[in-house]
């Protein structure tokens, strides 16, 4: 017996260590799928992104010149023209598709983000009576703020969309009432993933008791224009503008849902780095008497350079109107050559950041180096990392297109006199 048992122990010790090396093999096919799918995943976000993006630039364009011409014809007309009537509907309906081209513009991480120090406990405590005013009296909405947790570096405005979008598809999920829970915490991510770096982030989750989704809904919850609500009920770009203001951000989103359960996201916010201090929100403040003067007192100089014709010429009539003497060029390469040629003092260099050949940003670095106290105001329908960096957003203004007359007129003279 005593023979057989020391037989018996080498068989039995192989035997678990080949079941051991099995179930670990297995472990790491499954995790390897997982990775594999997750890199899908973020490739095909990323690729509609792209091309959502591209779409919303040149329908910002289209868009400030629908707005603009309005604008200028409104103002031609008595005020008991009917014609008015009409112009103002082209007005309405140009200003929600240019809300609809804002929305993609943050699913592809394009938009013009104003990050400041936050506590994010402190946002969802100013917001919670409007949502507990947005849910309704059918659900219960429990908020876990805990003091001491990390602040963050983000843009206030977009933050608190987020919080918003995420709470409204809560509700939208849960018809005949529920509970909702809103809580932050901080949260430590160990590993390196193909959606999420490594770090620490404060997370914000946001959990409901409603219908749930399949996972065949879930995998493509943050896709544009995707939605499984009746047409007419929404845009299905909620939750898609969510994922791109979290990913500009630097942070992660996920979703957990089960069928008849509920839904899970959980929303990883950069924390603020160790002695790092970002500039909290401050309130706007109305300028000084006198600090902003009519511009047909001043006659200045604008070097305009926009490739697209139509804006182009809007952006010149307004201006003219205005009494600025505008200097209007299709291309860096030609405002160059203007620049060179007939050497004229410029008071503002008005540039789109995105042109055909060299960009916005690299024109006006260029022409600083000969004229350092030059003004320079950016105006773009998208931003992209690439022609817009940090150091050359230095000392400028930015407009978003699409913009109106008033706006443009506006964001010109505080060029001019900042």
């Amino acid at each position: 017996l005593k023979s057989r048992l020391s037989k018996l122990v080498p068989c039995v010790a192989r035997a678990l260590d080949e079941a051991a090396q099995r179930v670990a093999l297995r472990t790491s096919e499954e995790r390897q799928a997982q990775l594999e799918e997750q890199i899908r995943q973020a490739q095909r976000m990323e690729a509609i992104g792209t091309l959502a993006g591209g779409i919303a630039h040149d329908f910002n364009n289209a868009l400030t010149t629908i707005l603009g011409f309005t604008e200028l014809l409104s103002a031609d007309l008595p005020d008991d023209d009917r014609r008015r009537e009409d112009l103002a509907a082209i007005r309405k309906a140009a200003e929600y598709s240019a809300a609809l081209t804002r929305q993609l513009l943050a699913f592809s991480r394009r938009q013009v983000l104003a990050p400041v120090q936050l506590d994010l406990g402190l946002v969802i405590s100013d917001l919670e009576r409007m949502l507990r005013r947005v849910i309704g009296e059918n659900i219960q909405l429990d908020v876990d703020t805990p003091a001491g947790v990390s602040e963050v570096l983000a843009d206030r405005g977009q933050l608190e969309q987020v919080l918003m979008n995420l709470v409204v598809n809560a509700r939208d999920a849960m018809p005949d009432g529920g509970k909702l829970t809103v809580s932050i915490e901080d949260s430590t991510v160990r590993y390196t993933t193909p959606m999420v770096e490594a770090g620490r982030y404060v997370l914000l989750t946001v959990r409901d008791s409603g219908v749930g989704m399949t996972r065949e809904v879930a995998e493509r919850v943050f896709e544009p224009f995707f939605t499984t609500k009746a047409q007419g009920h929404g845009t299905g770009l909620g939750l898609s503008t969510v994922y791109g203001i979290v990913k500009q951000s630097g942070g992660h989103i996920s979703v957990e849902s089960v069928v008849g359960k509920g839904t899970t996201f959980r929303v990883f916010w950069p924390v603020l780095p160790a002695g790092a201090a970002g500039d909290r929100a401050r309130r706007p403040t109305e300028p000084e008497a006198g600090t902003r003067r009519d511009s047909a007192e001043r006659h200045e100089t604008i070097l305009l350079v926009e490739d697209e014709d139509a804006v182009r010429d809007l952006v010149r009539q307004i201006l003219v109107k205005r009494g600025y003497r505008v200097i209007a060029a299709a291309s860096a390469e030609e405002a160059r050559a203007t620049v060179a040629h007939d050497a004229p003092a410029i008071d503002l260099l008005l540039t789109d950041a995105v042109l055909r050949g060299e960009s916005g940003p690299d024109l006006s670095v260029a022409l600083r180096a000969a004229r350092p106290g030059l003004k320079v105001l950016f105006m773009s329908g998208y931003v992209e990392q690439t022609p817009l960096r940090r150091t050359q957003m230095e000392n400028a203004g930015f407009l978003q297109k699409p913009f109106t007359p008033s706006a443009l007129v506006d964001k010109v003279r505080e060029a001019l006199d900042s």
